[in-house]
């Protein structure tokens, strides 16, 4: 990039700027972001990237050179600044910014207020007055646990609609996971016990709930019940084993653990979940870095978008001081409503957790690298196979999924040099065509994908794959013809005999008559991998818009529901996956809907 004046006016810019704290954006002449930042000073701030071209870095002449504009927003503290900062960066993924690839909410488990509680999974928005414990590192950390407690306590984890609507046991009870309150097989008092030792494993309180199980034992032998006596000495034995492994030794309370580990250009980072003194577990993330980003800039550009949205705990251990850990706690804290104690010298135990999360994050860069030295080794045989100039940075896979024609569905899916690019994966509902016909779909796909790059919306792979043969093939390039796109190369990707994996055939542009590629190569191995990866997302899709069609012409079929009550249910629930969940009762409410209608909604949802 070139070190010349960039064409924004700076001058004139800075002699207007305000000297106040606050938020800054920089943006390109198309309107894109390309960087966000804080400052004590705007002002100054701001002008320390226009110096002259060798005091400044690689990464931020290149950065200056394309500035056309820049943004500010004032803010009354550190902590503001922080957080806006780290929401804008979350909303517009600047080019030359710190990103933390993390999207998703963690998931927590929750219990009801109900007669009988359940224990449930519970993602999103907390509400006031129900528990929640967590949170959890991962949706499979959840379901583990709620498995485990299952298994231990026998509580139930029904959806309250099914558990009012029972009239005999269902499959839990029978496989010995469910006390089966919903028709009275357990003594309130005794479910009440059930779920106090429950909610106290989730506390951490492994002992007391064992010492409790200890007595109810000894009160069940006294009274010659011995087969709640076995169940009971059986869930003790279980506890010991299962509290000598989530035990993490000498820790009690809340914290949450960071681990940073570099090499290169890559980076890791390893967090830890320790709440009421157990390891809820682990998650990794590879943040995205500019160049000569320095240790401190990443530790606080990760807390900053990792709490922006999230609660912390009381402690927050750290492998790296931050930078401002100051502005950082008064974030932390104003997430929380109380104390916030970031730590990164430590002792004793805390010194031991934060080496285990150092060690994990170190194996995990490792694996990460070898992985993305495995891909870059698949891209080159790639390149080779097809005779590419140079490596492909952006490919495409097209796929169509139905049943006998029914709900048919494309799918895109998109994969770069460092593997899938999930937020470009695109569906397509296919209408308007003979059922079945899988060149006509496959040509209205392509042609609403590719219409799009007229709007200027995405970008034009170097490799197109479609699945299947020679008839799909031709239709993707007269797609391409009609686009003005005919010096895209395009790959069919033909199954084999019996389907069998290592003996697809490829059908190129351009190329007569079929390639093979031996079953063991590299190249052959990453197109298997984009090729599944486009059948799973069209399957996925295909089912439930069969599913939806299937819910919504039984909604139409229900006597008495004409699309006046059908629009008002709707309405009320929120859409069909609400009226399915609903009871009698729920159901009942709506207006216009009498309680023998309900009860024949209900019925046509569930008996099948």
């Amino acid at each position: 990039m070139s070190d010349t004046a960039p064409a924004f006016d700076h001058k004139a810019f800075l002699k207007t700027c305000t000297p106040a704290p606050g938020v800054y954006q920089m943006l390109d002449d198309a309107g894109t972001v390309l960087y966000v930042g804080k400052a004590n000073s705007l002002r100054k701030r701001i002008a320390s990237y226009f110096r002259t071209a060798g005091e400044r870095s690689p990464k931020t002449r290149a950065m200056v050179a394309q500035i056309a504009d820049i943004r500010v927003a004032v803010t009354q503290t550190e902590a503001e600044a922080l957080l806006l900062e780290a929401n804008l960066i979350k909303r517009h993924r600047p080019r030359y910014n710190i990103l933390l690839r993390d999207d998703k909410s963690y998931p927590y488990i929750f219990v009801s207020n109900h007669d009988y509680p359940r224990l449930g999974f519970h993602r999103g928005t907390r509400k006031k007055g129900v528990r929640y414990f967590g949170p959890y590192p991962s949706t499979v950390a959840v379901r583990d646990t709620l498995n485990l407690l299952q298994k231990l306590f026998l509580v139930r984890q029904c959806e309250d609609s099914v558990f009012a609507h029972r009239s005999r046991p269902c499959l839990q009870h029978q496989i010995g996971r469910c006390t089966a309150p919903c028709v009275g097989l357990i003594d309130p008092d005794e479910y009440a016990a059930d779920v106090d030792a429950s909610l106290r494993f989730l506390e951490g309180r492994s002992d007391r709930v064992i010492g409790d199980l200890v007595q109810r034992m000894e009160t069940a032998a006294a009274e010659l019940r011995f087969e709640r006596a076995a169940r009971l000495r059986d869930q003790i034995a279980s506890l010991r084993q299962i509290s000598e492994q989530q035990y993490v030794a000498g820790g009690e309370g809340d914290a949450d653990i960071f681990a940073l580990a570099r090499e290169g250009g890559s980076a890791a980072v390893q967090i830890f979940f320790v709440r009421n003194g157990q390891n809820l577990g682990n998650a990794v993330r590879y943040p995205k870095l500019p160049e000569e980003t320095g240790n401190a800039e990443i530790m606080t550009a990760i807390l900053a978008q990792y709490y922006a949205e999230r609660e912390p705990p009381r402690q927050v251990l750290l492998s790296e001081r931050p930078e401002e850990p100051e502005a950082l706690e008064a974030l932390l804290e104003q997430r929380r409503g109380s104390r916030v104690k970031l730590a990164w010298s430590t002792r004793g135990q805390r010194a031991e957790w934060l080496r285990m999360a150092e060690r994990n994050a170190e194996l995990a860069l490792r694996t990460h690298l070898a992985g993305k030295a495995g891909q870059q080794a698949r891209l080159e045989a790639l390149a080779a196979a097809l005779n590419l100039p140079e490596l492909p940075r952006r490919m495409e896979c097209f796929d169509i999924s139905h049943t006998q024609g029914e709900g048919t569905v494309a799918s895109c899916v998109v994969f770069g040099p460092e593997g899938p690019i999930k937020s470009d994966y695109r569906r397509f509902n296919i209408a308007g065509i003979e059922p079945g016909d899988d060149y006509a779909a496959m040509h209205q796909a392509l042609e609403r994908r590719f219409a799009r790059l007229k709007k200027g919306e995405g970008q034009v792979p170097d490799i197109l794959f479609i699945d299947g043969g020679k008839g799909q093939v031709s239709q993707a390039l007269d797609v391409l013809r009609a686009q003005g796109l005919e010096g895209l190369r395009v790959v069919g990707v033909a199954k084999g005999a019996d389907r069998r994996p290592g003996l697809e055939t490829l059908v190129l542009s351009g190329v007569e008559g079929p390639s093979i590629l031996p079953a063991q190569s590299s190249a052959l191995h990453l197109i298997q991998q984009i090729r599944d990866e486009a059948h799973r997302f069209a399957i996925t899709g295909h089912r439930a818009r069969r599913a939806k069609a299937r819910r919504e012409s039984r909604l139409e079929e229900i006597p008495g529901l004409g699309p006046k009550r059908r629009t008002a249910l709707l309405r009320h629930f929120g859409g069909l996956r609400g009226i399915t969940r609903a009871g009698v009762d729920e159901l009942a409410k709506v207006p216009g809907i009498s309680r023998s209608l309900a009860r024949a909604i209900y019925e046509g949802f569930h008996e099948s």
